[in-house]
């Protein structure tokens, strides 16, 4: 996922961060806890896959994310307010969705 946030916050972002900036929130976030997914956390995501039609890999964050106990999965793959059992997704780039932001800070 850090290679994800990476890409994203240096080339896609509206405001871009330099590569020094990205490196220094990335060295930041490892302070944080970290799901490394199991053989069952791949048989669960098989299963999100093929439930909700989203691609395997998306499926993969998913279920790291309910692993992890987050509510909230911030993407700009998956659609917007969708619900995931449980894991609801904000794309963060979507007009609007910044005063969400601020409020589940």
């Amino acid at each position: 996922m850090l290679q994800e946030f990476y890409v994203n916050v240096t080339r896609k972002s509206e405001f871009p961060l330099s590569a020094e900036q990205a490196t220094q929130v990335i060295q930041d976030f490892s302070d944080w806890s970290v799901h490394r997914p199991g053989s069952k956390d791949v048989v669960s995501a098989i299963e999100l896959h093929q439930r909700y039609q989203i691609s395997f890999w998306d499926a993969m964050v998913v279920q790291s994310a309910r692993q992890s106990g987050c509510g909230i999965l911030w993407s700009e793959d998956l659609s917007d307010g969708e619900n995931y059992e449980g894991v609801k997704v904000i794309n963060p780039f979507k007009p609007g969705n910044e005063i969400l932001q601020v409020q589940q800070v």
